[in-house]
């Protein structure tokens, strides 16, 4: 059962929210408030799993909510409901580490497979916003917002590996990721894994703006470099 958490401060969109997703059995909304104070305060008793944040909320919004969150628990994972107006916000949300960004009218079966997959681990971002993303990887990294990584630590990195980084760094899903590469989700969200306990890295955000800020994208990967 995924525990969820609804932070959105329009009542009508909350009440929407609970519905939609109460029909789904895996799914138990654990909770609605309506600002990131009231996030914080009820985490420690509902102990959701995943929250949905509205990023434009009074008291609170969801940027700085979202930092609170993952600095005091780094386990819950986050999924941000934005707009196409909210690049600052979504610059910001990508630097504190939420897992999912997605545009507000989503389907529901879109927000109930996003869900899914920042549960799991996974980054689920709206396909609408993917390219948005991508460019503001390359704003924060114009910005000096820099990720270091020892160089020892690339060198164990095998073919596949790079190329799993690569695809992250374009904005990839891991089911993208999988129909590119010829491989289970499931062998993809392990190399994920073992990607970022190699790299000392907290997630796949950080993960996709060191393969932007590195040039990675920018790259042909050659089979020459596994050998």
């Amino acid at each position: 059962m995924i525990k969820v958490l609804i932070a959105d401060d329009q009542a009508l969109i909350r009440e929407s929210l609970q519905i939609v997703l109460a029909s789904h059995a895996d799914i138990d909304v654990v909770g609605v408030v309506a600002d990131g104070q009231e996030v914080l305060e009820k985490i420690p008793q509902l102990h959701p799993d995943v929250i949905l944040m509205d990023i434009r909320m009074p008291v609170m919004d969801g940027v700085l909510c979202t930092k609170e969150i993952k600095e005091r628990f780094p386990h819950i994972k986050i999924i941000i409901l934005t707009t196409f107006d909210d690049d600052e916000f979504i610059f910001s949300a990508l630097k504190y580490g939420a897992s999912g960004y997605l545009l507000k009218g989503v389907s529901t079966e879109e927000l109930y497979r996003a869900i899914q997959t920042v549960n799991q681990g996974g980054a689920m971002i709206n396909p609408d916003i993917a390219s948005k993303v991508v460019q503001l990887f390359s704003q924060m990294v114009q910005a000096n917002f820099t990720i270091a990584i020892q160089e020892d630590w690339t060198e164990e990195l095998s073919l596949t590996e790079w190329k799993i980084i690569q695809q992250i760094g374009f904005g990839e899903s891991n089911k993208e990721i999988a129909a590119h590469l010829f491989l289970s989700e499931g062998t993809v969200r392990n190399y994920i894994s073992g990607i970022l306990a190699k790299l000392s890295l907290r997630d796949r955000t950080q993960l996709a703006i060191w393969a932007v800020q590195t040039g990675l994208t920018q790259r042909k990967l050659l089979k020459e470099r596994d050998q």
